[in-house]
């Protein structure tokens, strides 16, 4: 049995999660339209790029979650999952995380994407252990300030290795599927690193090193990847 582990966003979704929540608060009219659909998209593309100031970026994406009352907070986040997430979900990322679980290795999704955005998204793959970004919550209320260290580059590697202390689990024939060059710390520790769709940076640092490379957006699950 293994530790398989997978990054979310653009891996086991066809998108981010992130960025579509940001704008899907720009569509209800709950965000200023004009502020926040420049500053989404600049810090979209900073992640890409591989500049993002994680600090900088949570303070502007949790905001909303202090400006609104919980309970309204969490109906619009049904209607997110509902109308945005469902149709995103990919049955090969499905199939893979059903393959791992089959072995008997236990599922961690780790993710820079806060965990209001993401629990929901993760549970619906049925994986029950999740390390992402916290947002603070004090007395029935979300803060908008992040609780400890935000989830991203080498903050999912501290994450990491704080769940292990604290879990059955450690790293001998460990699994990391990520799309992103933000991700080759972990993918850099783990026994079995593989690239999902990766961008272009990861593509060719995948390559460079022999590791698998996979796509989870076609038709069928790509088995011959898959270690036995």
């Amino acid at each position: 049995m293994s530790l398989a582990i997978f990054d979310l966003d653009n891996t086991l979704i066809a998108d981010d999660s992130d960025y579509l929540w940001g704008q899907f608060l720009v569509d209800q009219g709950i965000v200023d339209k004009t502020y926040y659909e420049t500053a989404n998209l600049k810090f979209y593309k900073q992640y890409k790029e591989g500049t993002l100031d994680i600090v900088e970026f949570l303070t502007f994406s949790l905001k909303p979650l202090a400006d609104h009352d919980t309970q309204q907070l969490y109906q619009w986040r049904a209607q997110f999952i509902h109308e945005i997430i469902i149709p995103i979900l990919l049955q090969p990322a499905q199939d893979l995380i059903n393959k791992h679980r089959d072995k008997g290795d236990t599922l961690l999704v780790i993710t820079a994407t806060n965990r209001f955005v993401t629990e929901p998204i993760v549970n619906l793959y049925g994986i029950d252990n999740l390390l992402a970004s916290t947002p603070e919550f004090i007395n029935g209320k979300y803060t908008g300030r992040v609780d400890g260290i935000p989830c991203f580059q080498e903050g999912k590697v501290t994450l990491l290795e704080e769940w292990l202390k604290t879990s059955q689990e450690n790293m001998t024939d460990s699994y990391f599927y990520s799309d992103s060059h933000n991700d080759l710390p972990l993918l850099k520790l783990v026994d079995h690193p593989v690239a999902v769709d990766p961008d272009e940076k990861l593509n060719a640092f995948a390559n460079e090193n022999n590791w698998p490379i996979i796509s989870l957006r076609q038709g069928v699950c790509p088995n011959e990847h898959f270690h036995k």
